[in-house]
């Protein structure tokens, strides 16, 4: 499946945040990239507010528009609100909570693990990014993969992530997805009813 892979900080420049987490080259330049970045005082349209909402959304979760388009398809059509369901919908994707759970540093990192086979869900080997969690799985490293790197330094120099959502067992490697986040457990900073306005027009 294709995915970005161009310049991460100019992304980050684009939208005002470290969306992919801490940039050294960020915090340098922190205003939007081109040449008048740093002056430019023009201000954004409705719908440019709600279209730089939508791209921050995917490039945040690694999600092209096709994706992206039936996420909210799909979630527009449950009983919740709409915008809440996406982001659920987004949390719940195999790359997302395996970078929640704390095994990769990084979405990226997260998706590569997965699709190279390291991560096992309710015991088999699950190589799909966009693979959707449900409450009651279990989500593991692969027993040849424990003693990866990446894995390892993740787990290690960083704190496991706690979310009221996800449940970690740090001797086994395996952590359960309880149930369906709710908007309050997740910390992204994405305005989702501007994007519900977007689709809505």
């Amino acid at each position: 499946m294709a995915r970005y892979i161009g310049p991460k900080t100019r992304i980050a420049r684009k939208f005002g945040e470290a969306i992919y987490g801490p940039d050294k080259n960020f915090e340098r330049r922190n205003f939007p990239p081109g040449q008048h970045g740093a002056n430019r005082r023009r201000k954004t349209s409705e719908y440019g507010l709600q279209l730089k909402e939508k791209q921050k959304a995917k490039y945040t979760y690694g999600v092209l528009e096709k994706q992206f388009r039936n996420l909210f398809s799909k979630a527009s059509r449950s009983k919740g609100i709409t915008g809440e369901e996406l982001l659920g919908l987004l949390e719940s994707r195999l790359d997302n909570v395996v970078y929640r759970l704390g095994i990769a540093p990084t979405r990226a990192a997260a998706r590569q693990l997965v699709s190279h086979r390291h991560i096992t869900v309710d015991g088999g080997i699950v190589n799909i990014a966009s693979f959707q969690a449900k409450p009651g799985m279990l989500i593991s490293v692969r027993e040849k993969s424990k003693s990866l790197e990446v894995i390892t330094s993740s787990l290690t120099n960083t704190s496991v992530h706690k979310y009221s959502w996800l449940e970690w067992d740090q001797n086994t490697l395996t952590g359960k997805f309880l149930t369906m986040p709710e908007r309050t457990d997740i910390p992204e900073n994405i305005k989702e009813q501007l994007i519900v306005e977007l689709y809505s027009k």
